[in-house]
């Protein structure tokens, strides 16, 4: 079983950088009936200052691979094997650990980023997908595609301790920088649910574009930005009232959203190109030839370049800001995704 549909291959985003994090130690969690969780956990908070290593952590789903590329010098230094089919990723708050769904075998994989090993694989429905991490409580979020669920996973233990009902078919998963919220889009259901991390409850649910799948938060934690893979457009939305603040068009089936300064740059799959959203404005100012199906997008904690998975011709591509071109480019494994929070 291998999750990989030509119209909407699964590649969270990214679009939050945290530089300073809050870790808890959780102690307990004990489930309650409903799926809610009441999380005990130990008071003694450890701050962690997360300096940005320079590496990219590349899914590739055809492979079976993980890539790790160092940035200075657009370069592979070590490639991890994973079988079942990797696609998303996110990382942990202080970045040493990479989180991967395996699709096809139904598992979280956790790579210890240090070493450049696997140690462990936790089972977590029947399609994960996308991944997302809490960054005040390093809390996992995985979204699965045919359980309409998001699995909740514990940091500490790596196994799962709550389940949440979403919409149909989640791919795309991120967490609000205060870690209240955890937002998924939720392709076949045309929207994005809003989830309360601490009840574990579902808050709102809002209807945005056809075919929701990458899904990115703003540094402030205000608005949620959908590519819409359907309707061939980008979704703005104000997290707190629902409200669809923005409909952008872009390029052929929109894959994923990074942003940056006043800008969003985003995957156009079929186009094999990024567009980029001025936010102001709320209009594409540039349309940036990359390689062919371009997926997964985030920007660097600096602002200075964008990165981006190019599926069909096996590369991660870097995007310079400031000149709004590809500047240069590293062959990786065969079928790079990299669906998510993949910069550390």
């Amino acid at each position: 079983m291998t999750l990989r549909m030509r119209n909407s291959k699964f590649s969270i985003l990214g679009g939050v950088s945290v530089m300073l994090v809050t870790v808890f130690a959780v102690a307990s969690v004990v489930l309650a009936e409903g799926g809610q969780s009441e999380n005990t956990a130990q008071e003694n908070e450890i701050a962690l200052t997360r300096q940005f290593v320079g590496e990219a952590v590349v899914t590739s789903q055809t492979s079976d691979k993980v890539s790790i590329v160092e940035l200075a010098t657009l370069s592979v230094v070590a490639e991890i094997d994973v079988p079942g089919k990797p696609a998303g990723v996110a990382l942990s708050p202080n970045g040493e650990r990479a989180y991967v769904s395996a699709p096809d075998s139904g598992e979280l994989v956790v790579i210890d980023l240090v070493s450049r090993k696997v140690i462990s694989r936790t089972k977590v429905g029947n399609g994960p997908v996308g991944v997302g991490v809490s960054p005040v409580t390093g809390i996992i979020y995985v979204a699965d595609w045919y359980d309409h669920t998001v699995d909740v996973v514990d940091p500490v233990s790596l196994q799962v301790i709550g389940q949440v009902k979403v919409g149909k078919s989640p791919s795309g998963v991120a967490v609000t920088p205060n870690g209240q919220y955890v937002l998924t889009a939720d392709r076949d259901s045309h929207s994005i649910s809003v989830i309360d991390t601490k009840t574990l409850k579902m808050v709102r649910t809002i209807a945005v574009g056809e075919r929701p799948f990458g899904l990115t938060i703003d540094a402030d934690g205000e608005l949620a930005y959908t590519a819409n893979v359907k309707s061939n457009d980008v979704s703005i939305v104000e997290i707190e009232t629902g409200n669809v603040v923005g409909t952008v068009s872009v390029g052929r089936r929109p894959y994923a959203v990074a942003l940056t300064g006043n800008y969003a740059f985003v995957s156009d799959q079929y186009a094999s190109t990024v567009s980029v959203i001025d936010l102001g404005t709320q209009r594409v100012v540039k349309t940036i030839d990359v390689g062919g199906y371009p997926e997964g997008i985030e920007a660097s904690p600096d602002g200075r370049s964008v990165y981006v998975s190019c599926w069909d011709d096996n590369t991660l591509e870097r995007i310079d800001v400031a000149k709004l071109t590809v500047v240069g480019r590293v062959e990786v494994s065969e079928g790079p995704r990299a669906f998510g929070s993949f910069l550390r």
